[in-house]
């Protein structure tokens, strides 16, 4: 994000207005359209609200924009030779179309993070910089030759990565596939965009985990579904949910993230596994498996996902590198019955022609090396450790005031707080202190939860952004240390 120089010679409130200035005329902000405000313009830059009023004071003088008590500041319509009925209703355009946007929270947490990239990052479901396998790939581009040829690749992904897959999806997943029952992704988003849009039809019931990830991708309202909840308790989600849902709702889909949930880290139980699968099979309802987290089981031993407990083909199984190695690479993939695949490549080909086949071709080469195996068992290491600092810090600084379950795996730890709180507050008092999370109203949770996610966040300062956290809290609750809780 662009911000004025201090130590240019021009007056910070004339870089603003010359900055904006270019932004108007290359059509970013047209004629009638509304700036931000000043207190917001003033926070994005980092300097006085009054430099900002300067700034709008010499647009005005030179006629580019108007002003309006009440109204805010908008683009001058004359300034540049167009009328209403000649320019565009741009506002109108951005608020339309059947995709929504981000939920709130999350737009307020990308906006925070984007002006000031030194907070202590609690929210980004992605591993940091020493976490992902940087040297090993870098030692792999150099050592292999890769595409002759940049043209548009197999609609359904790279041949050779879909037959690394078939091997890795065996050696540590246990579920057995064919190259053709693969479609790569750009990671496991895609995937669920791809369902959403292909496999189901406006006004469809879905079941789907309460907490869950799902909450907090627009993409399900945008799809039209009606979404219906199955609770989790400290087991995972109830089969006998499932049929209660079936039977008053007629859904046609179930999406569940059975190992370490996402929020809850929790793990499903194994015979809930099994008749989760016999009422599936029972029902005839395909099972979406999103699995991002499971070989990162802290003690090495990865719980088996649904799918290769499944002698009936009622899963539909995703997964991707984006928690195990690097979300850059942007490789995710699909296990489904062929005709399923077809349906899914034929449509992703109609959105993007098919993804770039160069970190296709690095991440089949990432997969069948040496160095993968040896690269989770460090990845395994330091997020325990990394955990294990965070529950240090929340003993530490907020005992009686948070409960939580410790996960064995997985990159979060779900959080009920004992004081009520209004979320929003409390992220406003966090983000002012340098710290943001994420709060559990995202995961359609009742307010009082949160998710801190722990891989993002530098080891070393895992311990002050929990700091920060519990000043916000304690600013809301006026609380003091009591005694810890965890369940």
């Amino acid at each position: 994000m662009w911000k004025p120089d201090r130590q240019s010679k021009q007056p910070l409130y004339e870089q603003i207005a010359d900055h904006l200035e270019r932004r108007i005329s290359y059509g970013e902000f047209p004629p009638g359209s509304l700036l931000p405000s000043e207190r917001k313009l003033a926070e994005q830059l980092g300097v006085n609200r009054s430099t900002v009023i300067l700034a709008f004071a010499e647009l005005r003088s030179m006629g580019i924009v108007e002003s309006r008590t009440g109204s805010g500041t908008r683009v001058s319509m004359t300034k540049w030779g167009a009328t209403p009925k000649h320019t565009p209703n741009w506002s109108r355009y951005a608020e339309g179309g059947s995709f929504l946007p981000n939920v709130p929270f999350m737009r307020k947490i990308r906006e925070a993070l984007a002006q000031n990239p030194g907070l202590v990052d609690f929210a980004s479901g992605e591993l940091s910089a020493d976490l992902a396998p940087i040297e090993e790939i870098t030692a792999l581009m150099s050592r292999h030759r890769y595409t002759s040829y940049l043209g548009y690749d197999n609609p359904q992904g790279y041949s050779p990565l879909r037959q690394a897959l078939v091997a890795y999806l065996q050696q540590y997943r246990g579920i057995q596939a064919t190259e053709s029952s693969i479609l790569i992704t750009s990671g496991s988003q895609q995937s669920l965009y791809l369902v959403t849009q292909c496999l189901l039809s406006p006004g469809d019931a879905v079941a789907i985990e309460d907490p869950s990830y799902c909450y907090s991708l627009p993409m399900f309202q945008s799809a039209g579904l009606r979404l219906f909840r199955l609770p989790v308790d400290r087991h995972g989600a109830r089969p006998e949910d499932i049929r209660s849902l079936y039977k008053k709702h007629r859904i046609k889909m179930v999406f569940m993230n059975p190992n370490f949930q996402n929020p809850t880290g929790t793990v499903l139980d194994m015979e809930r596994r099994r008749q989760l699968l016999d009422v599936a099979s029972e029902l005839g309802l395909p099972i979406v498996e999103d699995d991002p987290f499971s070989l990162t089981a802290y003690d090495g031993a990865p719980p088996s996902p649904l799918k290769a407990m499944d002698a009936v083909g009622s899963v539909l199984y995703i997964g991707s590198l984006s928690k195990i190695a690097a979300s850059g690479l942007r490789i995710g993939w699909m296990v489904a019955p062929h005709s399923i695949v077809e349906r899914l490549a034929d449509a992703r080909q109609q959105m993007d022609f098919g993804l770039s086949v160069i970190p296709q071709q690095v991440a089949a080469q990432f997969l069948k090396s040496p160095d993968f195996q040896p690269h989770l068992d460090r990845l395994r290491m330091q997020l325990q450790f990394k955990r294990d600092l965070v529950i240090e810090a929340l003993r530490k600084e907020l005992p009686g005031l948070v409960r939580f379950t410790i996960p064995q795996g997985g990159l979060h730890l779900w959080c009920k707080l004992e004081p009520e709180v209004h979320d929003g507050k409390l992220l406003e008092g966090a983000i002012r202190r340098g710290v943001v999370f994420v709060p559990g109203s995202v995961y359609g949770s009742d307010s009082g939860f949160v998710r801190f996610t722990f891989a993002r966040a530098p080891a070393d300062r895992i311990g002050e952004g929990i700091a920060k956290f519990a000043e916000a809290l304690r600013e809301l609750t006026g609380e003091s240390s009591v005694r810890n809780s965890t369940e």
